[in-house]
């Protein structure tokens, strides 16, 4: 029997106990709930697992609020969204990276070991299994699993056969739709199988509409010269909002040593065609790259935000990690490259970190790579953390948006107040609006992007565009309403995004809208266009 399977009504009297004490519990700790579920065991040798505890609530109609008490791994929804993250089957890259892994098992630059890897493999890189799987998880943790957002990985999406990426999203939306809280249904081993088209996509994407498990973003990962318009069109009618793009190095010297395969021209028209059609920009950058060093790094980083060709709207920072699969191997043992000290990395992102703006979100700053599987380099998987507090040290703040959210702190209306940052593109002016507290922390925000080139995707012609916008606060279901997600905030910035369309002369204002957010724009009075939502200002 799985721990799906298991049945609260065969353990009702030990339960009932163990949820009555968590109910009176003011304060519970850690050891206070293992003591409690050490008091009445499950059987001679077992105790209640969480999985088991928050099925119990849920079955015997304890309030919701019980689960938070105990829930895993809360900070995972903290953003408001739940994060689906899966992996494509291995396939050939076209790049010839030297830093990159080769694992016969994975996509381009993925390790067997790394916990998103497993999870794929597990479920035999099979998209449904993948995320139903995973929003199983979720659920039996306690979260709440109606809005979830997709980040499909795997090296060169670009360069998959079109078949399989249709089939692929289309059996992710399938997943989505068919996932029941509350009537989970065990699946079988998967059989990579079936052949799916753009008209069998487009019906399980008009059901995922009104599914009880929404999409309500789909992340591809792409390289910068595998960006085109008809790429992006591809995109879109896949339902992606967002793109990550590898741009590893601002300097063309250090992508050549590196065999990257494309220069900065390619990175600079690729984030130019990303921006004219709406998509949220999540840029990757490397440190400790073949050629290059810490005082090269830092300022190469520097172009990234001083210079409006770049400007990216999210960020993963990833230092080199020798692999043992990496051609750059050869280049250690022969002394050519050698990885930065604990100190020279640390001198290199506390130095960058801190001049990031305010209307990026640094999501990662490690690769996920096991230190079994890291030859030399940076072994430490709480780098970041070690980061922020030698920056605290100096007496240095970061503004960027991760460490500004809100999380679960109760705030009301006349606790915030809107902020708009504005910045020039090589495309656009960009208004990022924010509503923040007196201390800076952010509660919602919107990416309006005012175009200055004609758009090569006809329905945005004299059009403003909302690339984004996000509420901060725990995860909830779609009908629940607490916290920062339901003080009309989105509403909010809708009616600025507007007015400032109208200001600077727009005909109307468009929205790349994820397939589970439809509904949402059309109750705003969005009206559906082929790849966007419209409407007139």
């Amino acid at each position: 029997m799985s721990k799906y399977d298991f049945n609260p009504k065969h353990h009702q009297t030990k339960l009932l106990s163990i949820l009555k004490e968590l109910s009176a519990a003011k304060k519970l700790t850690s050891k206070l709930y293992q003591k409690i579920l050490k008091k009445h065991p499950k059987n001679k040798s077992d105790i209640f697992s969480k999985s088991e505890v928050i099925s119990a609530i849920r079955h015997f109609k304890h309030p919701q609020r019980l689960i938070a008490k105990i829930q895993a791994k809360p900070i995972r929804t903290m953003s408001g969204v739940v994060p689906v993250t899966l992996l494509t089957k291995p396939y050939p890259c076209p790049g010839k990276c030297i830093f990159c892994p080769n694992d016969p098992n994975m996509p381009k630059s993925y390790l067997s070991s790394e916990p998103g890897a497993q999870r794929a493999a597990l479920n035999r890189f099979d998209p449904y299994h993948q995320v139903y799987n995973r929003l199983k998880a979720y659920y039996s943790n306690g979260h709440t699993t109606d809005k979830a957002e997709l980040i499909v990985l795997g090296g060169t999406w670009s360069a998959y056969p079109v078949k399989y990426k249709i089939w692929f999203i289309k059996h992710c939306f399938d997943a989505l739709n068919d996932f029941q809280p509350g009537k989970i249904k065990k699946l079988t081993n998967p059989k990579i199988t079936g052949v799916s088209n753009w008209e069998s996509l487009k019906k399980s994407q008009l059901k995922n509409q009104t599914a009880s498990a929404r999409c309500i973003g789909l992340s591809l990962e792409t390289r910068p010269d595998f960006i085109s318009k008809s790429q992006l069109i591809e995109f879109r009618k896949l339902g992606c909002t967002k793109v990550q793009i590898g741009i590893q190095s601002l300097d063309n010297q250090v992508l050549k040593l590196n065999k990257r395969g494309h220069s900065i021209k390619e990175t600079q028209e690729a984030i130019n065609l990303l921006r004219l059609a709406g998509f949220k920009i999540q840029a990757h950058w490397m440190a400790n790259l073949y050629g290059s060093n810490p005082k090269e790094d830092i300022a190469d980083f520097k172009k990234l935000f001083s210079q409006k060709l770049y400007r990216p709207d999210e960020l993963k920072i990833y230092p080199t990690s020798l692999i043992a699969s990496a051609e750059l191997n050869s280049y250690y043992q022969k002394g050519l490259w050698q990885p930065y000290s604990q100190n020279q990395l640390l001198k290199v992102l506390t130095a960058i970190l801190p001049t990031i703006p305010e209307y990026c979100r640094v999501t990662r700053v490690i690769r996920d790579f096991s230190s079994d599987d890291i030859v030399v380099g940076n072994k430490a998987t709480n780098f970041r953390q070690i980061v922020e507090k030698e920056i605290a040290n100096k007496g240095k703040t970061i503004q960027e948006i991760r460490v500004r959210e809100i999380r679960q702190k109760k705030v009301s209306l006349k606790d915030l107040k809107l902020k708009t940052i504005t910045y020039q593109t090589a495309t656009s002016t960009e208004k990022f609006f924010q509503f923040v507290t007196s201390s800076n922390q952010i509660a919602a925000f919107l990416r309006l992007s005012l175009p200055k080139l004609k758009p090569f995707i006809s329905e945005l012609k004299s059009s403003a565009i909302i690339r984004e916008i996000h509420v901060y606060g725990q995860a909830l279901s779609l009908g629940e309403k607490a916290k920062t997600q339901h003080l009309g905030l989105g509403t909010k910035l809708i009616s600025k995004a507007k007015t400032t369309s109208q200001k600077n002369h727009y005909k109307k204002l468009s929205v790349i809208s994820a397939i589970g957010t439809m509904p949402y724009y059309r109750s705003r009075g969005f009206k559906d266009g082929q790849l966007y939502q419209h409407l007139n200002v």
